[in-house]
């Protein structure tokens, strides 16, 4: 039994803007006509090409040097020794991997996800009085990706919105049937700070550009952004690479196992594409709609934060890279 597992079994509780970029860099092309509320909301969650074309759906993004993680933010994301880090090109998904998409791949493969095999996974449940700390989730039976609000909820996902519920041997499966990966923090991070020459680049909460929580966590949600969850991908203008929501909406799996500071971890191994997890929690980045100013804030590049490897979850995704050689 997982720790997380383990708390909600005994307590009731578990844990847990960019720069234009210059003209001759790739853009992500307007075949995925996102960037707008209207736009989002018309998607079908499948790119052009899908299946059909190797970068269907992806963006290519220029290699480069940037400072990662933030010094003056939470300890986890100080690096102190070797804070200039080296990327070399690739591709990357333009937005989160879709309901759609993760469709596609279990009518082609029968895949069925760790979270359906254990019958349960953490839902987010909005408490409607004061609760202990953490005590807004539960882990609900039957939730899943196809029903992250549990087996009895009259919900339904879209085809359009985010996967979640997936855990990281899941998005390894997902990115393995596609000949992708996952990214590595480097990669992440580098892309979700585009072009920007600022150590970090955070979700604007007076001028709404993610899907994040407004108000006070977890008992007021001004649902300013007309989202209390997930949103559609691609409501947002897109980051200097032209990513969609790589700050709020989910949080984003990488193949980075989570130790400590940036420094803490310098040298360790990352997940390649047919490899399963080595460790029992991985690096997730981006923050998500449940991240507020009061509490969580990581809605940031440089947030960084620990993750389950086994565990679904209401507020976690991915998204996929091609590395270029």
């Amino acid at each position: 039994m997982s720790i997380f597992k383990y708390m909600i079994f005994t307590s009731g509780v578990l844990l847990s803007a960019c720069d234009t970029p210059p003209k001759n860099v790739p853009q992500a092309k307007q075949q995925l006509a996102l960037g707008s509320q209207g736009q989002c909301q018309k998607y079908s969650g499948l790119p052009l090409d899908w299946q059909k074309q190797p970068e269907a759906g992806m963006v290519k993004i220029p290699g480069g040097t940037f400072q990662i993680g933030n010094n003056e933010s939470y300890s986890e994301e100080r690096s102190l020794y070797k804070s200039e880090r080296k990327v070399s090109d690739f591709w990357m998904d333009a937005t989160e991997v879709t309901n759609a998409q993760f469709q596609s791949f279990v009518d082609a493969t029968g895949y069925v996800t760790e979270a359906e095999q254990q019958g349960e996974a953490a839902v987010f449940i909005p408490p409607q009085q004061q609760v202990r700390e953490l005590g807004w989730w539960s882990l609900t039976k039957g939730a899943n990706w196809k029903q992250p609000w549990g087996a009895n909820s009259t919900r339904k996902i879209q085809p359009n919105e985010p996967v979640r519920m997936v855990t990281l041997k899941d998005a390894i499966a997902y990115a393995d049937w596609l000949g992708r990966e996952l990214p590595s923090e480097e990669q992440w991070e580098y892309a979700a700070k585009g072009f920007s020459k600022h150590r970090d680049v955070s979700a604007d909460l007076d001028h709404i550009n993610a899907n994040v929580w407004q108000g006070e966590f977890p008992y007021q949600n001004d649902n300013k952004d007309g989202y209390v969850d997930v949103a559609p991908v691609g409501c947002y203008e897109a980051n200097g690479f032209g990513l969609y929501d790589m700050i709020g909406n989910v949080w984003e799996y990488t193949n980075s196992p989570f130790t400590g500071t940036h420094d803490d971890h310098m040298g360790m191994h990352q997940l390649n594409t047919h490899q399963m997890p080595s460790f029992n929690q991985y690096t997730i980045k981006g923050g998500s709609f449940l991240c507020a100013s009061n509490y969580c804030m990581r809605y940031r590049a440089s947030a960084r934060h620990a993750q389950e490897v086994d565990l679904g979850i209401s507020h976690v995704g991915f998204r996929t890279i091609k590395n270029i050689k």
